[in-house]
């Protein structure tokens, strides 16, 4: 099926994204195990990669190309963490008492700052402001194109994983909770719905969800899993044949 054009998510008051129809979506194979351990995705960040991103945010997803104005550069940091039953990811669940996005589940990060030196100075900064993991537990994998959020936020994610022996102190003022979810569980196209919202004022929106548990992941954060996986698929594909 040829994909649906985006028009990106702005919530309104009363809007519930799990309410929204799910509607069909291209069905895609899940990653291999072996494509979803640390040596694997170290090597495919390693490497130059021919993929395509997330065929329905392609124009989100070109944030770094368009350079658009009038917008907020931010960073996200894309936490693995290796457990005994394999890799992990880890989320935070935003406070609900925050203007923005109350409530919501995301990565750890925020807005890049004059004094940053790039997106992942960034990334690394708030990761330790908010949950308190500092920056010499993290080991640097790579980074995913920029997404441009209906709040006019462009989101630059960052991969690492952190090392043994880390501690978790969330900023209680921005973070509510900390969790981690399987990356098999986000790595499985499977589990991916896609919503169409439609507006009050006519039209429509789409965007991905994640369940997990109690857990509903979805919007901006959604579609860099989904990212993530097109490119680890592609790896996949280049590095096994």
């Amino acid at each position: 099926m040829s994909p649906p054009r985006c028009k990106r998510v702005v919530v309104t008051p009363g809007f519930d994204p799990q309410s929204q129809p799910v509607v069909p979506a291209d069905m895609l194979a899940p990653l291999s195990q072996d494509s979803i351990q640390l040596d694997f995705i170290c090597s495919a960040f390693g490497r130059s990669i021919d993929w395509k991103v997330e065929p329905i945010f392609t124009e989100a997803f070109s944030a770094d190309l368009l350079l658009p104005t009038d917008v907020v550069q931010a960073a996200v940091f894309v936490a693995l963490v290796q457990r005994p039953s394999g890799l992990h990811v880890l989320f935070t669940k935003r406070a609900s008492h925050l203007y923005d996005h109350a409530g919501q589940i995301c990565f750890p990060g925020g807005r890049i700052e004059h004094t940053d030196r790039d997106a992942i100075a960034a990334a690394l900064r708030e990761t330790y402001e908010e949950i308190g993991v500092a920056p010499e537990f993290i080991q640097l994998i790579g980074t995913q194109p920029s997404f441009l959020t209906s709040t006019r936020f462009t989101m630059k994610p960052v991969i690492g994983v952190i090392r043994p022996g880390f501690t978790i102190t969330p900023d209680s003022t921005e973070v509510a909770e900390v969790f981690e979810v399987p990356l098999s569980v986000l790595m499985d196209p499977r589990l991916h719905r896609l919503h169409q919202a439609n507006l009050p004022g006519g039209g429509h929106r789409f965007y991905f969800s994640i369940t997990w548990q109690s857990y509903f992941i979805w919007g901006a954060t959604a579609a860099l899993i989904r990212n993530i996986y097109h490119y680890l698929s592609a790896a996949e594909l280049k590095i096994k044949g």
